[in-house]
């Protein structure tokens, strides 16, 4: 066990796989194959160079990758949220008003839908004085 924990390369893959990020958008990122990220996360040990530029496409410190541990992330959220019964204590507050939302999108619209009129009513000028 003690050997999975220093695994360099298996902790890059769980980093990127709770960042959502595929080994193609990770390679894609670094300027290298899928297959070498593959390989990468393979490794038990990555050159320190390597693990730097791999730390910054991930968007995680060099040390958050090398004292990773994947039982105290799950522990986290485990203990965050335990079970669905309990998802009503978390309250959603918005730092904005809905309602002030809701007006702005309908001003918004009734801007765009005046836009709109007055372009359909160029149009039709348009065709009248072609026909004459």
């Amino acid at each position: 066990m003690a050997e999975a924990t220093l695994h360099i390369g298996r902790k890059i893959s769980k980093i990127r796989e709770l960042r959502g990020m595929k080994q193609e958008a990770l390679a894609a990122e670094l300027g290298i194959s899928q297959q070498s990220i593959s390989k990468i996360e393979q490794s038990a040990e990555v050159d320190e160079s390597a693990l730097e530029k791999i730390a910054i496409a991930l968007g995680v410190p060099v040390e958050g990758i090398k004292k990773f541990n994947e039982d105290a992330v799950f522990n986290i959220i485990g203990n965050t949220v335990n079970n669905h019964d309990q998802a009503a204590m978390f309250n959603y507050y918005p730092t904005f008003n809905p309602i002030d939302k809701l007006l702005e999108l309908f001003e918004e619209n009734k801007k765009l839908y005046q836009e709109l009129l007055a372009s359909e009513r160029e149009k039709v000028a348009i065709l009248r004085q072609n026909k004459v």
